[in-house]
């Protein structure tokens, strides 16, 4: 047995018990990636894994697995990334695009076991990884629910470490800083006893479950606790996580309401802790996040500061975050030294000291003017576009500098700034002038888009968008088209015929990408028909025209039938799902036709043979006898054949199916008392498998 596994923080350890479920999980993973359905040893690896969860269960009503690149996070804590069964199965989720596997309290073996297979399928084996699949897939099981990779509080844990020095830090004291985040994620959205385990840690997220809870004092006082940690941490720390606690407490405080924010002040403690508080997050957080702790405070110790006075430090944070870079030091020192000074003479009789009039004296010196002449530019983009937006003149400066970001590599910072310009005119129209095709095609067009920036691009274009996207998706790299695909499917079906009309003439790899893109959006354009793809040469074509056929009821029965028929395993394995589901005659012929074929490999045979058994004819009765039985030598009595993974196939198929009728009954009888264990358990599982 390993060892207990390391924690997010110094001192901090896996239980054996949590540790011991976790092994038995990879190992069961493990065997369902190497052995068949219906194999002895994958019963067993089920129970096991069943008997530890239920005991697990028994304590909690839920047990939640976040994954990271190597390493899972249980119940907060980290495992060790050098033990290789847990390094597996974390490399294992994350592959699928997982990001967090929850059980609760109830879950049966037979869930424990399809989800087992189903996890165990290669990616490469899959149209798509499983975190890119939707509910359907990822909730269909109702104690085992799958998450996609959105929990970006292990964002703290992946960052890779230059060196083993910095490794060591990293999991060392510094690791404090993601263990503070979660902790405080927990506390804010899961901090009453019946509510569910936090599905992400997005500070908006969290935000918003505090904004929105009841003004519970022990709550608020939990909350609060976190923040006093945080802030003395990023006073005190530095290095990569402090820096991602940082980016995270920053937009949480800026993100909350602020009477939410006073409120949470107020439950501080007296107003010395108060104080410390606010001094220390000055230190420590993002500038905007220190503006918006100062009115708080204001509010929260009944002091007064003036507008004129908030606007100006608001003014000071833009310098520091978005001003020229000899300026941006000066500003951010300004602005904490500014705060510092406000927080500690709290009691001034002047809200706005010398001292702070000083301050932003300096500033607006450093500030940009504008100069006379039709070629004076003195001041960056950033800035005139920033002052158009404050004072709502759009002149020819402000076009300039918009066109000299928009031909930026990375557009974000202009995309930031429009978000948050003012509702209005002026917003609309530079919207209107940077969300066009052009600027679309320029950013899906660098080296490694910005799937954040084209989203949101898209976002503001709607159907303008599909041309371009539609570009990208016949040039784009594995990695990019199931992305690219979502956000055309997001435009709706009104996109199809611009869709079929690219098939005709584009290269196999496309037009698997656009068959693909057509099943999702659910309607097929008017007059096109998808049979003549179900019968090209390349096998990936058919594959995704099939899986559209299947999909449509009118057709699915022919589709099955044509699909299990192929030549190409792939497409025979994908109609054999939908057969097992729902097995039509037609189907179940082909599958009996195709049942020694030895092109197929044994496992899919077999699959076949179980599939069909569900068709209530007598051809098919026929054979799963002639399957079962052995050749009968002269005088003497019926014999089972050899326990072949076919032949329990059909036993287990005459058992689900046959029972009652008369002329199985013998067959199963005798399978019943064989001496052979695989014999006996295919008539007893009846079918389960399926």
């Amino acid at each position: 047995m390993t060892q207990p596994t390391a924690g997010v923080a110094t001192g901090i350890a896996l239980s054996r018990e949590l540790g011991d479920f976790l092994i038995d999980l990879s190992i069961g993973l493990h065997k369902n990636a190497i052995y068949p359905p219906g194999h002895p040893l994958l019963e067993g690896a089920t129970s096991g894994i069943t008997r530890r969860l239920s005991a697990l269960l028994a304590q909690r009503a839920s047990l939640s697995l976040g994954v990271a690149r190597q390493q899972l996070v249980i119940e907060g804590v980290a495992t060790d990334e050098n033990n290789p069964v847990l390094r597996d199965l974390a490399q294992r989720l994350h592959r699928h695009h997982l990001g967090a596997v929850k059980f609760t309290a109830g879950v049966t073996p037979d869930e424990i076991a399809d989800s087992l297979a189903t996890i165990a399928v290669d990616v490469g084996r899959r149209p798509r990884p499983l975190g890119l699949e939707g509910p359907e897939v990822l909730q269909k099981r109702q104690h085992v629910r799958l998450f996609p990779l959105t929990f970006e509080q292990l964002q703290l844990l992946e960052e890779d470490p230059e060196d083993a020095e910095q490794a060591d830090e990293m999991r060392g004291d510094k690791s404090r800083a993601a263990q503070l985040w979660i902790g405080l994620a927990r506390a804010a959205i899961a901090s009453e006893a019946d509510a569910e385990e936090p599905e992400s840690t997005d500070p908006v997220l969290v935000a918003k479950a505090i904004d929105e809870h009841k003004k519970d004092a022990a709550y608020d006082q939990v909350v609060v606790g976190y923040l006093l940690q945080i802030a003395e941490e990023l006073k005190a720390k530095g290095g990569k996580d402090a820096a991602a606690l940082q980016r995270r407490i920053s937009r949480l405080v800026a993100t909350l309401q602020p009477e939410t924010l006073s409120r949470l002040l107020k439950m501080g403690g007296d107003a010395r802790q108060r104080q410390k508080f606010v001094l220390d997050a000055t230190q420590g957080m993002a500038v905007d996040a220190v503006v918006e702790l100062v009115q708080a405070a204001d509010d929260s110790s009944g002091q007064n500061v003036s507008h004129s006075l908030v606007r100006m430090l608001s003014k000071l944070a833009v310098h520091a975050d978005e001003g020229a870079p000899l300026g941006r030091a000066a500003a951010d020192g300004a602005l904490r030294d500014s705060v510092h000074k406000l927080i500690t003479d709290w009691t001034l009789d002047d809200p706005n000291p010398d001292g702070y009039r000083h301050a932003l004296e300096k500033m607006a010196l450093a500030a940009p003017v504008f100069q006379t002449g039709d070629d004076a530019y003195p001041c960056e983009p950033e800035r005139l576009l920033a002052m158009g937006i404050e004072i709502e003149r759009l002149g020819d400066p402000v076009w300039r500098a918009l066109t000299a970001l928009q031909a930026a590599a990375d557009i974000t910072p202009l995309l930031d700034m429009l978000d948050s310009a003012p509702e209005g005119w002026i917003r609309d129209a530079l919207w209107f002038h940077v969300a066009t095709p052009d600027t679309l095609a320029r950013q899906l067009d660098r080296p490694e888009p910005s799937l954040a920036v084209v989203e949101r691009l898209v976002g503001r274009m709607k159907l303008a968008a599909a041309p371009a996207l539609l570009d990208a998706l016949e040039t784009a790299d594995e990695r990019r088209m199931a992305p690219y695909s979502d956000l055309l499917v997001g435009l709706g079906a009104e996109i199809g015929p611009q869709v079929a009309a690219r098939l005709d003439g584009a290269r196999a790899r496309q037009q698997r990408a656009l068959l693909g893109l057509l099943a999702k959006l659910g309607t097929m354009p008017e007059g096109f028909d998808l049979q003549t793809y179900a019968q090209h040469p390349e096998a990936g074509v058919r594959r995704e025209a099939l899986r559209a056929l299947i999909r449509d009821p009118a057709r699915r029965d022919d589709a099955i039938a044509t699909g299990l028929g192929d030549s190409d395993e792939r497409i025979v394995q994908m109609a054999l799902g939908a057969a097992m589901q729902n097995c039509p005659p037609k189907a179940a012929r082909v599958l009996i036709a195709r049942a020694g074929d030895a092109t197929l490999s044994p496992d899919l045979r077999a699959l076949g043979i179980r599939a069909a058994a569900s068709d209530r004819s007598p051809a098919t009765l026929a054979f799963l006898l002639a399957r079962t039985t052995a050749k009968r030598r002269f005088l003497r009595r019926r014999a089972l054949a050899a326990p072949t993974p076919e032949v329990l196939a059909a036993l287990t198929g005459l058992a689900a199916h046959w029972s009652n009728d008369a002329t199985a009954q013998e067959t199963l009888a005798l399978a019943a008392k064989s001496s052979d264990k695989d014999i006996r358990d295919a008539v007893a599982r009846r079918g389960s498998g399926l």
